[in-house]
């Protein structure tokens, strides 16, 4: 357990270790691709050591320096190993690493912890049988762990019966140019998350395979092909410089991340606007971003289905609001690490918040900070909740976090990089 102490006006630079989504799709591609690709700022994580060890396992030969990973291309070959793939409760390389295990030829296992059996994969499933895929649930409950027995796709058409989930669609058109004639992915129903879709077709795009696509992501054309290997720069993670940015929110300071551009390839960079809607002043100046806040916090209504990582960071912040904020279409937060949408609700009215829960979206009834207390706020073994309440923290006297390890997940040196904040 770790205590937060408070910390008023806050006036701080750094930068955040390297995007772990961007990470992740990069890993994927440089293992598919033909030759060998180097990546710069990789983030060192849980997550992706997982992903990486799981690439290892399919064939892939990596080399990790501090000054950046090598990783040697298969053109798209991948073996099966002799043991299960174990990929913890990392739900991005649980989703695409099952893609990639579809392009072998032999029998995979894909499992992961308890709570990794209780996220749904039911969708990608159905979409990879689309592609001739012969793959099920072993417990037959449309989640891991999943057995494969892996020929290659066939391509052509198949459609995704849901898209609440984009690492579902990322997984499909990460494989796709591999098929055996030309991959068409159709989606039903909307797509939440769009900024995460996007990011993967410039991952795509940068190591060489350009895929046609409608406006909405309902319909994408995949051409047959081969990644090149590249150099590729990963940008600064924008989820957890969200923390950051918030505290300067939270104590009336300022902070400036230094290693998110503007334009991002990050969807959840797109909080800082958000909180210049809430008051606070924003900046952005050699490839990294201010946030200053000069005005009390307002509330605001928002609708979240593009940025799940980093609603709870904006209900910490909106705690500290004066006046009501919504954050709406937040539904598939409940099928993450834990249910976060619960899990906020639960932790803020601990701290004396007056917040309200719905299915798909929250109410909190700011004061400006007035009334709230310190706690002993409870992780759930989720990264981000241990991190955003955090921020709480350096507000309000008295607030603990429980299992704080679980930063390793995604950000493993988070609690020496918070201590920066204090100069």
């Amino acid at each position: 357990m770790i205590e937060i102490t408070p910390l008023p006006n806050i006036d701080a630079a750094l930068a955040v270790p390297g995007s772990k989504s961007l990470t992740q799709r990069a890993l994927i591609a440089s293992a598919l691709a033909s030759g060998t690709s180097r990546l710069l700022g990789p983030l060192k994580s849980e997550d992706t050591e997982y992903s990486s060890k799981a690439l290892a396992e399919m064939g892939v030969t990596m080399e990790k320096r501090d000054d950046g990973w090598s990783v040697e291309g298969q053109g798209g070959v991948i073996k099966p190993g002799d043991n299960p793939i174990y990929l913890g409760n990392n739900g991005t390389a649980t989703r695409f690493l099952t893609s990639v295990a579809s392009l072998g030829k032999g029998d995979f296992v894909i499992d992961g912890d308890k709570r990794m059996h209780e996220r749904p994969i039911g969708p990608l499933m159905q979409a990879l049988q689309g592609w001739g895929v012969d793959i099920q649930s072993v417990h037959g409950t449309g989640c891991p762990p999943l057995n494969i027995k892996a020929k290659g796709l066939l391509g052509g058409e198949t459609v995704l019966p849901e898209g609440k989930s984009s690492q579902y669609l990322s997984s499909l058109l990460l494989v796709a140019p591999y098929a055996e004639k030309p991959a068409v992915l159709r989606v039903e129903g909307e797509v939440l998350s769009k900024p995460y879709v996007g990011m993967t077709l410039a991952v795509m795009a940068d190591f060489g395979i350009y895929v046609e696509n409608s406006p909405d992501f309902s319909w994408f054309s995949i051409p047959q092909g081969c990644y090149s290997a590249r150099e590729y720069q990963v940008e600064g993670d924008a989820s957890n410089a969200s923390y950051f940015w918030a505290a300067a929110a939270v104590t009336g300071g300022r902070v400036t991340v230094t290693n998110v551009p503007v334009p991002s390839l990050q969807g959840d960079a797109m909080l800082v606007p958000l909180l210049g809607r809430m008051g606070c002043d924003v900046t952005s100046e050699k490839g990294g971003i201010t946030v200053t806040a000069n005005n009390p916090l307002q509330g605001i209504t928002v609708d979240m289905g593009d940025m799940p990582d980093v609603v709870p960071t904006l209900a910490v912040v909106a705690a500290f609001a004066n006046g009501k904020t919504e954050i709406k279409n937040i539904e598939h937060l409940r099928i993450k690490e834990c249910d976060r949408l619960s899990a906020v609700v639960t932790e803020l009215s601990k701290m004396g918040a007056k917040v309200e829960e719905f299915q798909d979206s929250m109410i909190i009834h700011g004061n400006g900070g007035e009334g709230l207390h310190g706690a002993e706020i409870e992780t759930y073994e989720d990264h981000r909740m241990a991190m955003c309440f955090a921020v709480a923290g350096l507000r309000v006297p008295g607030v603990k976090i429980t299992g704080e390890n679980c930063v390793a997940k995604s950000f493993p040196d988070f609690w020496q990089r918070f201590k920066l904040l204090r100069g």
